[in-house]
């Protein structure tokens, strides 16, 4: 019986390792750099057992089987044949965005040598999109989860949150996200001088030009607070647009700042880090896509739209 237990085991592995759907991230990283982001996730912080979805319940969050938010699907591959989609309990795959060169122009400046603010994109096309701020939480099946549903997020980063993590958001841009900024420090920066302000947008963009080789384009200023050195200081740093957000996620629920009860074509949203209602950021992601699958949209790449 033991001998059949483990040969079944085994078998049961083999085929859940063959039903993984392979990525096409916007930013592809190559069929080598996948495999590399794969070995580094199956490898992650947690210590034992496998974050990708190659391994026996490497999603549940007690063990293979475990179901997603309100009872919906589940997270664990538990069939050879399942579809990714419905593994992250989703009833239907996220829909396609438009391709890129259906973006409409990307926004002009306010003024002479300021950067130019927005909280949603002006675009008819039904996409919404999902902006994630500090980088305090590392859920490694978020990785894999972005990886399978393809799903195009924005992460703005805070360099003294993120710490030493940044090898985790180096396996998120190598699946598809895009890395973006949020200052070095979180300081809530109206009010401080042009110098202070400067050093912590301009000092992050060295940093994750540092460790990603990139300057982002976009920034997001800590709390949503701005003024307009803020403005001038983002422009000096090389940054095209200041993305605050439309709609974010409070207690599980979203909260929308205009007074709308529904999401909106070209609306952003700010997804919060930590476990403010106790889910998981793969759970709260989980929650949100199916709200926007309900209300007829789909999630796109922000970086298309500026």
């Amino acid at each position: 019986m033991k001998w059949r237990a483990l040969t079944s085991g085994v078998l049961a592995a083999a085929l859940l390792t063959g039903c993984a759907r392979s990525a096409d991230p916007v930013e592809r990283p190559g069929k080598k750099a996948a495999e590399a982001a794969d070995r580094a996730a199956s490898h992650g912080p947690s210590g034992g057992g496998s974050y990708g979805p190659s391994g026996a319940g490497s999603h549940g969050r007690e063990g293979a089987g475990s179901s997603g938010p309100e009872g919906a699907g589940s997270y664990g591959p538990e069939g050879a044949g399942e579809r990714p989609y419905r593994r992250w309990g989703l009833t239907a795959p996220p829909a396609p965005a438009p391709k890129p060169s259906a973006r409409p122009p990307a926004p002009r400046p306010p003024g002479r040598g300021l950067t130019p603010v927005l909280d949603h994109v002006p675009t008819s096309d039904r996409v919404v999109f999902l902006t994630y701020d500090d980088g305090a939480e590392k859920d490694p099946r978020f990785v894999d989860m972005v990886r399978e549903l393809r799903l195009p997020v924005s992460m703005f980063l805070t360099d003294s949150v993120v710490g030493p993590g940044y090898g985790h958001f180096a396996r998120l841009r190598s699946v598809g996200a895009s890395i973006q900024n949020h200052t070095l420090d979180h300081p809530a920066l109206r009010g401080l001088p042009y110098a202070g302000q400067r050093t912590e947008i301009c000092g992050q963009q060295d940093k994750l030009h540092s460790r990603f080789g990139i300057r982002p384009r976009l920034f997001r200023p800590p709390y949503g607070t701005y003024d307009t050195t803020t403005l001038r200081a983002a422009a000096d740093c090389g940054l095209s647009a200041v993305v605050l957000w439309r709609v974010s996620v409070e207690n599980g629920e979203l909260a929308f700042t205009e007074g709308e009860r529904r999401l909106r074509p070209g609306d952003i949203v700010s997804v919060p880090s930590g476990r403010p209602t106790g889910e998981t950021l793969t759970e709260r992601t989980v929650r949100l896509l199916r709200e926007i699958q309900e209300q007829g949209l789909t999630v796109g790449r922000l970086e298309d739209y500026l």
